[in-house]
Order: structure tokens, then C-alpha cells, then sequence
């Protein structure tokens, strides 16, 4: 099979589509999670301030215990994931949040979004967790990464059509019409529980169906796998590419520069499709564990010269400082799209096949901790110190990518040392449907 840059005859746009088989029935399932979601996410401001009723305030607390919420649940779902099977799980909780959707429509002030929050939570956890525990042991080695960027975009396809549908909701006007909305996302959640189904049984489902993966799998688990934590940690570092796209460069715009306000929708729908037709190609390069740390670099490089380029705009006007953002905002992209190649490939290969939810796990908890105090600390910086204030952000992200590569060396001789060879991906049972 031709890959996306071998060639192909087939036209530009025909090449988003992934090979036939369970690469595209992945990347069709990510589409419609990501339309349900954006759906909801798009009018989900004026659905919690003026149908639930509460101020901007507690709005922001109750998102916020969400997150923890989240946190919380993220090793311990890691763990029944590895009991149970990811498969399992990845569609019991597709149902489980499709019926929280279904009870926001009668949720009536802060206390009661609250339950809803913390479930959502929980339910986020497991079902993070549970894909990519699903999509890591599913797929062959050689066909991960190129797979994975077969479904980033059709993911972001997704929530560019669930945008859409919550602006026409939106645009109706009516409170009625947005307190509904979750209806949809519920539907469309069911339907990709439906979907998650269908798929067929990784080799650790087939473990748990046989009986062995009740086992408890020998020796150290990923808690004392100090290069794994390090790697996440510093990938989740490596990400907060996400805040200065989202946050830290449309804020700057904003205080800080001449450019016109309606820029913004530019930026993000540059991003937006950016980010649907690149990363077939941008992660082609990515074979090896040393193609990632390559790949690190690449994205450490683009997000230090997006922090040079937007600084610059305070000192600029008119043509040049609108020029000069789009091109910070751009090359902030190419360092999402550079991160996310080397993510999958350090996910996949230094996660042990047998504990491929419990590493999932210690994965979100670790990336958090590397990604979180990001907003904050990115905005003050920016805002409050001015061009230091960017070039610190930059040495952060050096630093980040400095200590990505004895981490990752660490965690591959962890990895060498302790993952048993029947867990070895050419002695894992073939998936059946």
C-alpha cells in the first residue's frame, strides 16, 4: 500500500481518506466523537450561564472540578482498563457520558452541574484512556503513527462540523433550541458506542476473554518506570503548543498589538485545516523512537521561532503585525503538528503491551501535571513581562525537549529490562472481530 507521499495519483483531498479497514473505521469514529462534543462545546458558555443559571464565576469552578475530577480517575481507570479490556470500556463509557448529555437538559443551578461534572469527569478519564490503550495494542507497529495521523484529522473534521452545528444553534437565538443540544451530542455518542462495538477485539481483550490478562503481569508497573513519568511529563509540557494557540497569542492580539479583532477567526481556521490535511504527511517521517526525539526537536524549533515572531508584533502596525501574527500562529501549528508524530510513536513503544491501561493512566497523570499550570503561567508571562516574558516561554520548551531525550532513553532500557517477550508485539494474539 502507497503512502501519502509515495506518489499517490489520487487527488489531494483523496488522500485524507485512510486505507480501507479498521485505520478508517478508527478515523470515522473519531469524527463523529469529535461532532458530538464540539456540538455541545460550542454554545456550552451560554448553556451553562443562561439555561443552568450560573454566574461566569461558578461556570469556570465547575469546569474546573471537572478537570480534577478527571485527574483523579485517570490511574485508577487505567488499572480496570487492564482488567476489564479497553474495548469494553471505551464503549461502556461513550454510553455512560451519552446519558449524562441526556440529563443536562434538566440540570437546574450549580449544585446539580456539579454531579454532572464530576461524572463527565470520571467517565473522561475511562475513556481516554480505554482509546488509546484500544488504538496502541489494535495496530500493527509499522501502521500506528500513520494511522494516528489518519484520525488527528478526521478528529479535527469532526469538530470543525460540531462548531457548526452549535453556531446554527446559536444563531436560532433561543435558549430552548441550546438547552437541547446536549440531545444531539447524546445521540451522536451513542452511535459512536455503537461504533466502538463493532470493532474488533484487541489482543488484550482477547486476553481478558481467555482469562489470562486476570493475571496480575510480572514485574514493575509504570509507577516505577521513572523514564515513562519524565517522558509524559515533558510531552505534556511539549503541548502547552495548545495554550499559546488557544489562549496566550489571541490574548496578545488582543492587549498587546494593532491587529484587528476579526483576525482572530483567520487564526483559527488556519489552524483548523492546517491541522485536518498535514498530518498525513507531517508524521511520515516518524519510524523509529530516534525519529521522534528528531520530531521533538522540530517542534521545539517551531514553537521558540512562534514566541520570537508574535514578541516582535508589539513594536509593529497595520499589514506587517496582522503578516507577522498569522505567521507566529502558523508556525505554533507546525509545532502541534511535529509534537503529535512523536507523541503517538513514544506512547506506543515505551508502553508495556500488557499494561497498556494502567500506563494510559500514569500517562494523564503526568502530562497533566506537565500541561496545566500552563495558562496561567504563559499568560502572565507574555502580558505582564513582554518580550522576556516570550523568550522564557521558549526556554521553557527547550528545557522540555533537553529532558525528553535521557528520559526516553530511560524509559526504552525500562522497557527492555522488564516487558516480557509474550507481551512483545509479534507474539500478541491476531484481532478478530
Amino acid at each position: 500500500m502507497s503512502t501519502p507521499l509515495s506518489g499517490d495519483p489520487r487527488g489531494f483531498f483523496a488522500r485524507l481518506m485512510p486505507p480501507v479497514g479498521l485505520p478508517r473505521r478508527l478515523a470515522a469514529q473519531g469524527m463523529v466523537f469529535a461532532l458530538g462534543e464540539s456540538a455541545f462545546m460550542t454554545g456550552s458558555a451560554v448553556f451553562l450561564t443562561k439555561v443552568v443559571g450560573m454566574s461566569a464565576g461558578r461556570a469556570g469552578l465547575a469546569l474546573t472540578i471537572m478537570g480534577i475530577a478527571q485527574f483523579a480517575f485517570s490511574y485508577p481507570a487505567g488499572r480496570i482498563i487492564d482488567r476489564v479490556g479497553p474495548k469494553r470500556i471505551w464503549a461502556a463509557q461513550a454510553v455512560a457520558r451519552a446519558l449524562v448529555f441526556l440529563a443536562l437538559p434538566f440540570v437546574d443551578g450549580f449544585g446539580q452541574y456539579v454531579v454532572a461534572a464530576v461524572l463527565m469527569g470520571a467517565f473522561t478519564a475511562f475513556g481516554r484512556s480505554s482509546h488509546q490503550a484500544y488504538v496502541y495494542d489494535v495496530l500493527p507497529p509499522e501502521t500506528r503513527v500513520q494511522t494516528q495521523s489518519y484520525m488527528y484529522s478526521w478528529l479535527n473534521i469532526g469538530h470543525t462540523f460540531g462548531a457548526l452545528v452549535g453556531g446554527l444553534a446559536l444563531a436560532t437565538g433561543s435558549l430552548e433550541v441550546i438547552r437541547w443540544t446536549p440531545v444531539v451530542t447524546a445521540a451522536l455518542m451513542v452511535l459512536n458506542a455503537i461504533g466502538i462495538t463493532r470493532l474488533p477485539a484487541a489482543p488484550h481483550d482477547l486476553r481478558v476473554s481467555s482469562g489470562e490478562a486476570r493475571i496480575r503481569p510480572a514485574g514493575p508497573g509504570p509507577m516505577r518506570n521513572i523514564g515513562w513519568i519524565l517522558t509524559t511529563f515533558f510531552l505534556g509540557v511539549m503541548w502547552t503548543n495548545q495554550i499559546l494557540l488557544n489562549v496566550v497569542i489571541p490574548l496578545w492580539l488582543v492587549e498587546a498589538t494593532d491587529a484587528p479583532h476579526v483576525l482572530l477567526a483567520w487564526l483559527f481556521g488556519t489552524n483548523t485545516v492546517l491541522c485536518i490535511f498535514l498530518p498525513a504527511y507531517t508524521s511520515q517521517g516518524v519510524r523509529t523512537l530516534d525519529d521522534a526525539l528528531r520530531y521533538a526537536w522540530i517542534s521545539s524549533a517551531f514553537f521558540v521561532v512562534s514566541c520570537v515572531i508574535t514578541m516582535i508584533t508589539h513594536s509593529t502596525v497595520g499589514l506587517v503585525t496582522v503578516l507577522l501574527v498569522w505567521l507566529g500562529h502558523v508556525t505554533v501549528t507546525g509545532a502541534e503538528l511535529a509534537i503529535s508524530g512523536a507523541s503517538w510513536s513514544f506512547e506506543a513503544e515505551l508502553s508495556d503491551p500488557e499494561r497498556r491501561g494502567e500506563y494510559q493512566g500514569v500517562q494523564e497523570v503526568a502530562g497533566a501535571l506537565g500541561f496545566q499550570w500552563s495558562p496561567a503561567v504563559y499568560t502572565f508571562l507574555a502580558l505582564s513581562w513582554g518580550a522576556e516574558g516570550w523568550l522564557v516561554i521558549a526556554a521553557i520548551i527547550v528545557g522540555a525537549t533537553v529532558g525528553l531525550g535521557p528520559s526516553v532513553h530511560a524509559a526504552r532500557r525500562f522497557a527492555e529490562r522488564n516487558f516480557r517477550a509474550v507481551a512483545a508485539e509479534g507474539a500478541t494474539p491476531t484481532p478478530t472481530a
